[in-house]
């Protein structure tokens, strides 16, 4: 049943990729997507036996490669952790199969599309069931080529090709810190095999190694170099230009993997390595206030987008930030549960925003929307289940999840922690105000689209509206039914060995223990954002115009993203330009190719040239030429000494 559920996307993938047009469009859609479905079920199965009933195993396919002491096999571990990814997983990529068939239904190349969906599902759930660092890598970079060839599907689009490579070129600096910190874990420990290097990890504490003179901490380094690669595949802060670009790509594939699955590969490779990240404080430290940093930068940017995908990216961008310093202060259950939880309303949230789309003629921008709630309900419900869950208003999945957050980080009490509970406090005004701006630009006043778009406004299919149902009740009841399973009493059985917590780690517990002002903070600055958003943009909206217009420094600062894409284009992209340019023009062009193969030429044709100048074709000439090679050769005989 484990090998199955990673397999049949695998199966999905090449009947459809490779049986294309042959097999038929509609063929293709329903074979990828009910593979997915029977993939789903099984995962399902699998998370009440392992979760639930604590029966964790692994199951070895084959050695993948040996070289010497350096081994690696091919695996399927199953455990607490692994399992709720397996859910996670299938369900979302499940739905957003399903939802392709009449998303995609205009587009010309659906088979191919629904192969990458499903070959990228399958690179997710190899990384998510890895036994080793190697398989892990697998699944890494899988999934980045398949991020790449999702982002740029449509290939004929140059913003959509833009958006790709960046994608692919930005993740490639994280992936390399990763790739490093895999060497360095081979390195001090002799293995990739990660239960091998976690039973290890106590013995490495206090090693440390000279580096430029200065006497550096072997474990934090690891630590450091893995987080950089989850920075990087998580959108985190300095690495995350590549995720909003992204949104290039057709709706399902945000929804897919933008929201709920790509991205919290770095989330779950940190608790995955849980057993490493305790025994490296400083090391959390950094996780913690990269997070959080995190978390408030993209609250901070989409409070200004007018792009609605853009403004749930940034959502998505802050979440995983919540994420990320939850996993920092120890509290790896908090960071999982907020995984689980968003997975189901950030997914529902984009594909509802793929409805939008639909219904308004491929309309992106919330400035030429307006007035069409009573035209989409069923949208207009759900998209509303999906922000009420966002924003954490009780009883939606994210008021159990990202409030566990913010209490953990309090209860810390640490300097990194406290950083992160106000900031986090702060990044929760922010997502309720950005969430109900979207929903009252989008669907409320009168409309500003033009009145042929309006006229053409009409609800989504069933086949778009039945995965969003899925989604919404996911929305609805996963914080509760799962919060005593993953940070409430059954906290310890539930996680069982996939999680570490360091003896001295009692945060996870301690969060329970707040006071009641930590409890209510972030109901009451949501509500606040909400009224605020309500304020702004329902009974006075002259109110946004004036203030940036007041304050357009500021305005202008957020809405273009802090200028990080100016930033690097200054910093790294003009250099590198420059200095390729450079060396094609001054070094390949002047001194290769001109010293080399052109030089040769070049001077092969002129002698060549001077030569053709000799023959004239003047009959006289020749004569000429035969005299005096007549002359010469008589006078060498004369007077050279004869033959």
């Amino acid at each position: 049943m484990d090998v199955a559920i990673v397999a049949l996307p695998l199966l999905g993938a090449l009947i459809a990729g490779l049986g294309n047009r042959r097999i038929g469009d509609l063929a293709a859609q329903w074979i990828t997507s009910g593979l997915m479905l029977v993939s789903c079920v099984l995962a399902w199965v699998v998370f009440f036996q392992v979760a639930i009933g604590g029966d964790a195993r692994s199951t070895d396919l084959f050695t993948w490669f040996a070289s010497g002491a350096f081994e690696a096999k091919w695996a399927v571990r199953v455990d607490q952790l692994s399992a709720v990814m397996l859910v996670v997983v299938t369900t979302v990529s499940s739905m957003v199969h399903v939802y392709s068939i009449g998303y995609m239904s205009h587009d010309h190349s659906k088979p191919r599309f629904m192969a990458y969906l499903s070959l990228f599902t399958f690179c997710m759930l190899m990384l998510v069931t890895a036994d080793n660092f190697m398989q892990m890598f697998f699944g890494w970079e899988g999934v980045g080529l398949c991020s790449y060839l999702l982002i740029g599907f449509w290939f004929d689009r140059p913003s959509a090709n833009a958006a790709a490579i960046k994608a692919f070129l930005v993740n490639r600096v994280g992936d390399f810190g990763f790739a490093l910190g895999i060497m360095g874990v081979f390195l001090l420990f002799g293995t990739v095999d990660f239960d091998a290097v976690f039973s290890a990890t106590p013995n490495a504490v206090g090693q440390s190694f000279n580096f430029l003179g200065a006497d550096v901490d072997i474990l934090t380094t690891l630590c450091l170099l893995l987080f950089v690669g989850a920075m990087g595949k998580s959108a985190q802060l300095g690495l995350h230009t590549w995720l909003p670009d992204a949104m290039e790509g057709p709706t399902p594939v945000s929804a897919l993997i933008h929201a709920a699955t790509m991205v919290t590969a770095g989330v779950f490779m940190v608790c995955r390595l849980s057993p490493m990240f305790e025994f490296a404080p400083d090391a959390k430290m950094v996780v913690t206030v990269v997070g959080a940093a995190t978390a408030f930068f993209a609250a901070t940017v989409g409070l200004v987008q007018n792009d609605i995908k853009r403004v749930i990216a940034y959502s998505t961008c802050s979440q995983l930030g919540y994420m990320f310093f939850a996993a920092g202060v120890g509290a790896y259950g908090a960071a999982m549960f907020h995984l689980f939880t968003h997975a189901f309303f950030k997914a529902l949230l984009f594909l509802c925003a793929g409805s939008v789309i639909h219904a308004m003629s491929d309309e992106q921008d919330m400035r030429r929307m307006g007035g069409i709630w009573k035209l989409v309900p069923y949208t207009y419900v759900l998209m509303w289940i999906g922000s009420l869950a966002l924003a954490g208003i009780p009883f939606f999945a994210g008021y159990y999840s990202k409030d566990i957050i913010l209490e953990s980080a309090f209860a810390a009490h640490t300097g990194a922690g406290t950083f992160a509970f106000w900031v986090g406090i702060g990044a929760a005004l922010m997502t309720a105000f950005y969430s109900w701006r979207l929903l009252l630009m989008t669907f409320h006043n009168e409309t500003r689209a033009d009145h042929e778009t309006y006229h053409h406004v009409h609800e989504s299919p069933w086949i778009m509206l039945a995965p969003l149902v899925v989604l919404a009740i996911g929305a609805l009841f996963s914080g509760y039914l799962g919060y005593e399973y993953f940070v409430g009493h059954d906290m310890e059985h539930f996680w069982g060995a996939s999680v570490f917590f360091a003896p001295d780690n009692h945060v996870p517990h301690a969060a329970h223990e707040v006071d009641t002002w930590v409890k209510l903070a972030p109901l009451e600055v949501g509500i606040l954002g909400i009224a605020l958003a309500y304020l702004l943009y329902m009974f006075r909206r002259e109110i946004p115009a004036r203030l940036a217009g007041t304050f357009g420094g500021l305005y202008r600062f957020l809405l273009n993203k802090w200028y990080f894409d100016e930033l690097y284009e200054a910093v790294f992209v003009r250099p590198a330009k420059a200095l390729g340019f450079g060396l094609w023009k001054g070094g390949d062009g002047a001194i290769i190719d001109g010293l080399g193969p052109d030089g040769i030429a070049s001077v092969s044709q002129a002698v060549a040239r001077k030569a053709a100048r000799l023959q004239s074709g003047y009959v006289y000439h020749y004569a000429f030429a035969m005299l005096i090679g007549v002359v010469i050769l008589v006078t060498w005989y004369l007077f050279g000494g004869g033959w």
